[in-house]
């Protein structure tokens, strides 16, 4: 089973869990993310085994190599001395160690396919580590956004803003009913100002009254000259 397969089962069986108990999202996604870095750290440790166990193989498969290629000098030898006997012993010794040496390369072709695998599902899984996160910030930003967006619509909704506003009116009601009262006391009093304003007034009219005057007594006189 592949790491994925593992990893899926024990992910849905920690959601079913937490959907059962109706547990809040931001837990949920610890959870998934908590579960994926714990797989990391174990397919990381299997694939150093596994690495170690080649180079182990790899160790025998060179020991065997010699050993063929000892039988083999060994064989050239014995016909070399006129030995076929002793060539045809060292061939079969030959035969037996390369076929080992066969299936230990086998064995090891094995390792490197599952080695490579392995080091693609650990690249799978870390950029599925690092999407995770990143979604989890932008679920976080979110939920706070939207928490923030119904405590202003539970706000407004409650009727709080409203009778606020309305106090603030009754209130602004009651200085405007004081400023009239203000108002009322100055109505009737005259001011320095108001005084000369007045002083002013009295020299203007007086001023007219006179010209007026002169002008009549002009008009009246043009007339008994003429009579």
């Amino acid at each position: 089973m592949g790491i994925f397969s593992r990893f899926t089962d024990i992910v849905n069986a920690n959601l079913n869990a937490l959907l059962d108990k109706a547990e809040d999202p931001q837990k949920m996604v610890r959870l998934i993310i908590q579960e994926m870095e714990d797989t990391l750290v174990e397919v990381r440790s299997v694939s150093a085994k596994t690495l170690s166990e080649k180079k182990d193989l790899v160790r025998q498969l060179t020991r065997l190599e010699n050993e063929v290629n000892e039988w083999e000098r060994r064989a050239e030898l014995a016909l070399s001395k006129d030995r076929e006997d002793l060539a045809r012993q060292a061939l079969l010794e030959k035969s037996k160690l390369q076929d080992t040496l066969d299936s230990l390369q086998a064995e090891i072709d094995r390792v490197d396919d599952h080695i490579e695998r392995l080091s693609g599902e650990i690249g799978q899984l870390q950029e599925k580590l690092a999407d995770a996160k990143a979604r989890q910030k932008s679920i976080l930003m979110r939920e706070r956004t939207v928490s923030s967006r119904l405590n202003v619509k539970k706000t407004l909704d409650s009727g709080k803003v409203d009778d606020a506003l309305h106090k603030f009116e009754r209130y602004e009601a009651k200085i405007d009913d004081l400023e009239s009262q203000v108002e009322a006391y100055d109505m009737g009093k005259k001011t320095l100002a108001d005084e000369f304003r007045s002083l002013e007034s009295e020299n203007k009219v007086d001023a007219e009254l006179e010209a007026l005057k002169a002008r009549v007594k002009k008009d009246t006189a043009k007339k008994e000259d003429k009579a």
